[in-house]
């Protein structure tokens, strides 16, 4: 394949992706019609087709991408914190205070569970790997009590991930942040040595 058209093929996607992020943002997955985004984006429904089998393969692009953020997002708290413990506490109440960001908590943790299912996607995978080192790290320094990794690991990104869908789902969901920041306050505690 020339260069210059593996360059438009990922001009076109990137355009899809964009134009579907934003009307699934503002407008929620079942609201949005794909002609709409489409042609929003200068292409056609057999564009999107093509490149995603349909709209239901746009929004899992969609999301990757988002997830793709907030690890980014995540990781550099991680990498940024002084102080280990603090900048695993802080990454733990950053996952769940992004729940009431208004893309995320429409995209992320509202349509994405309804339409795509909740399964154990490479994603969710990879956050799991990513904890399972970060928690290693913290036990190699004597921070928190010695445990098995991987496990320690899921049942972490499962409470997370749990108490986010919690948020994102209630109309007003600040009591529910602040709910949730307070018993993952009281979890992490008993994580130390």
């Amino acid at each position: 394949m020339s260069r210059a058209r593996a360059e438009m093929i990922e001009d076109t996607r990137a355009r899809l992706i964009a134009s579907a992020r934003q009307a699934f943002a503002s407008q929620g997955y079942a609201n949005t019609s794909m002609d709409d985004f489409t042609a929003r984006a200068g292409l056609t429904r057999g564009a999107l087709y093509h490149h995603f089998g349909d709209k239901k393969g746009l929004l899992a692009a969609v999301v990757a991408q988002l997830d793709g953020e907030m690890d980014a997002h995540l990781q550099g708290i991680t990498d940024q914190a002084s102080d280990p413990w603090d900048g695993f506490r802080e990454r733990c109440r950053t996952y769940l205070r992004m729940a009431q960001d208004p893309e995320i908590q429409r995209i992320v943790f509202q349509d994405a569970p309804a339409v795509l299912g909740v399964t154990e996607s490479s994603h969710s995978q990879h956050c799991v790997e990513s904890l399972a080192a970060l928690l290693e790290s913290l036990m190699s320094a004597h921070i928190i009590v010695p445990a098995a990794s991987q496990a320690l690991a899921r049942l972490i990104n499962g409470s997370l991930v749990s108490t986010a869908l919690w948020i994102a789902a209630d109309e007003h969901p600040n009591l529910r942040l602040e709910e949730g920041l307070q018993g993952l306050e009281l979890l992490l505690r008993g994580l130390k040595q």
